[in-house]
């Protein structure tokens, strides 16, 4: 099986084109769908706290995501500083919320793809990329150009702005969003984002039109498609029940999905008593039924 990387199929004027929208987004940023609308390259900043610098946290082989992705090298990932979600219990935030990481040139980014692609790792894991993809986009391009052909891979909270997915259509080979709430209440609450599952619903949708159901090859090893996470949260706040319903219903049964049971209080959980303690098994039990019972053919 023969797969070549999407941003490899599209010529060097279509790629400009597309990191230019980017830029000019960035003047009036609407880039997530809080659209705060500040000009990012005069120095302000919106919710997600980010210019028009690159701010990075961390970069290796990573050997804790899906298997498809891990393979036998890992998958090579990059975390980017902030988030356009506010949630309070997020596991990394020291990243998300404090901050923690330093600026970067475009050109050391793609550097650093480049390196993840010598050492043998599997794709470019972009994580939490929302509100820096165009400086991002500027970087994939130069190490397109330096030799890069490993598929790459957008691992977001699944909050995203029709416009920027549209960009990305044809750049991106594996689309991997959270899931996080049915609710809209629960979206408010716990990640400060009330439109959260319509608009991630609208997201996956869209996400799948471009790639389609995961493929994987005779390795293992994904290649492109669509890759879903649902974090379990006590008390039912995730909205399992829902969340399959539409995976099955309105995407499609063969959607390869990730049901989480590692949830554990962190930041500011300890302030909500409906959250700040793990999941029980026989909740982790129910969500899986959940999901075989809507017909869910992928469950990782």
């Amino acid at each position: 099986m023969s797969f070549i990387a999407s941003y490899l199929k599209i010529s060097s004027e279509e790629f400009f084109a597309k990191i230019n929208i980017c830029n000019q987004i960035l003047k009036e940023c609407t880039l997530c769908p809080r659209e705060c609308r500040v000009d990012r390259t005069a120095g302000e900043k919106g919710f997600c706290k980010t210019g028009d610098k690159l701010f990075v946290s961390s970069w290796g082989p990573h050997f804790g995501e899906e298997r498809p992705l891990v393979g036998y090298y890992g998958s090579g990932t990059i975390f980017f500083g902030y988030c356009n979600l506010g949630c309070i219990y997020c596991q990394n935030y020291t990243i998300s919320h404090l901050g923690e990481g330093d600026k970067m040139s475009i050109g050391n980014l793609a550097d650093i793809m480049l390196g993840l692609q010598r050492i043998g790792c599997h794709n470019i894991n972009l994580v939490t990329p929302t509100h820096q993809m165009p400086m991002i986009l500027e970087s994939i391009k130069i190490a397109k150009e330096a030799g890069l052909y490993v598929p790459i891979v957008y691992n977001c909270g699944g909050y995203e702005a029709m416009q920027l997915l549209q960009i990305l259509d044809g750049i991106i080979d594996i689309y991997m969003p959270d899931f996080k709430y049915s609710d809209p209440e629960m979206g408010l609450k716990y990640s400060k984002a009330k439109d959260y599952p319509q608009i991630a619903k609208s997201a996956i949708k869209e996400m799948h039109r471009q790639v389609g159901d995961l493929l994987i090859d005779e390795f293992g090893i994904a290649k492109r498609g669509l890759l879903i996470r649902h974090l379990v949260l006590p008390n039912n706040i995730a909205g399992t029940q829902e969340f399959v319903r539409f995976i099955a219903e309105e995407i499609s049964k063969n959607t390869y999905v990730n049901i989480m049971e590692q949830y554990r209080p962190c930041y500011k959980a300890y302030e909500y008593p409906d959250i700040n303690r793990r999941i029980t098994s026989k909740e982790y039990k129910d969500a899986i039924k959940m999901a075989l019972d809507a017909g869910l053919k992928r469950l990782d």
